[in-house]
């Protein structure tokens, strides 16, 4: 998948802002049921956030494993909530359509 584009990071920020968290992170940090559950959400979603309720100040590296553990792409991370984006491999289910560069 291609880098985002500062452009497309906006759109993706713009369409998350209505969205909920769909997993929290605590203090045990990216457990491999977390990272499974992220990846069921990007698969059936493509555009989710995700919550830092603890390891608050190691959120940019995790958030960082965790999107290249699930093959997706960061498109901001806004106080403790990081929004994660994946193109969804089915041409016919993608909802989202980005902007091109």
């Amino acid at each position: 998948m291609e880098e985002l584009t500062s452009a497309q990071r906006k759109q993706l920020r713009s369409l998350a802002h209505h969205l909920k968290p769909v997993c929290y992170i605590g203090k045990s940090g990216l457990t491999e049921s977390l990272k499974v559950s992220v990846d069921v959400a990007l698969e059936a979603h493509e555009l989710v956030k995700v919550k830092y309720v603890g390891c608050k100040d190691q959120k940019k590296e995790l958030t960082a494993q965790l999107a290249e553990q699930t093959q997706s792409q960061l498109a901001g991370i806004i106080g403790h909530v990081a929004i994660l984006y994946r193109q969804q491999r089915d041409p016919e289910k993608r909802n989202i359509e980005l902007r091109e560069p």
